[in-house]
């Protein structure tokens, strides 16, 4: 898909495996993060980078904007009734941020047990697991999971509000882009989405990339979309005013 650079290329990393990946990313610059082979789900967890008690708020995202998944031009919410991150580009269309993460005991009873003792590199590991590894590196723990985002992952409620996994959304190639608002701390990993009907245990790499950007302009698409988030985009200016 080769999208062009929203900016001047500052970083880029790729992650293989159930890769792990934590980063405090600073005002105005875009994160991207691309499906390398088609398949992915990054799971995702956001803190403010200097006040780690302000996190992403998945209801509040939701409820605000009046959706049920994610795509550009939303944002997403703190629980502090600001923003950290701007959806400013995105060719996969549907993200999902209901669903949660896999842990210790989901993925031992569907894949079968492989310690790192046993398979080394390949051993079978969890989206909790690697999030509370990822946490712990900023002194954060069990008490800071909240409800997390599954880039790349599409789920659907059919007429009787049950869930659906829908495979083989996101292609080779696929990617998202977000425009932190504030300096945000991201916490991810590439653990399988907890609903993959897939019963082979396997997860697909990506790439990670920041870049330069500017800030949003009056007309800006996210700013745009609803009320509140014209007034979580005055919240935040207002925080970045008074503190620094």
């Amino acid at each position: 898909m080769n999208p062009p650079p929203p900016g001047e290329l500052l970083y880029e990393v790729e992650l293989t495996g159930a890769g792990m990946w934590s980063k405090i990313i600073s005002r105005g610059k875009i994160l991207r993060i691309e499906d390398l082979k088609g398949g992915a789900n990054v799971g995702m967890l956001l803190y403010n980078g200097h006040e780690k008690l302000e996190r992403y708020n998945m209801p509040d995202t939701l409820k605000g904007q009046q959706i049920f998944y994610l795509r550009s031009p939303y944002c997403l919410h703190s629980d502090m009734g600001r923003l950290l991150c701007s959806i400013t580009a995105d060719s996969c269309g549907w993200h999902d941020t209901v669903c949660g993460f896999s842990d210790a005991e989901q993925v031992k009873e569907k894949f079968g047990g492989k310690s790192f003792q046993d398979a080394g590199n390949h051993w079978h590991q969890n989206g909790r697991d690697c999030f509370l590894t990822e946490l712990g590196k900023w002194g954060l723990g069990e008490r800071d999971l909240v409800p997390n985002l599954n880039w790349f992952s599409k789920v659907v409620s059919d007429s009787e509000g049950n869930l659906h996994f829908v495979p083989n959304h996101s292609q080779a190639g696929d990617y998202v882009e977000l425009r932190m608002e504030t300096d945000v701390l991201i916490v991810l990993n590439t653990c399988s989405h907890p609903m993959n009907p897939n019963n082979t245990y396997q997860n697909r790499p990506v790439k990670l990339s920041v870049f330069s950007g500017e800030p949003p302009s009056p007309e800006d698409p996210s700013l745009q979309v609803c009320p509140e988030n014209q007034r979580a985009f005055r919240n935040t200016d207002d925080y970045h005013k008074l503190r620094f």
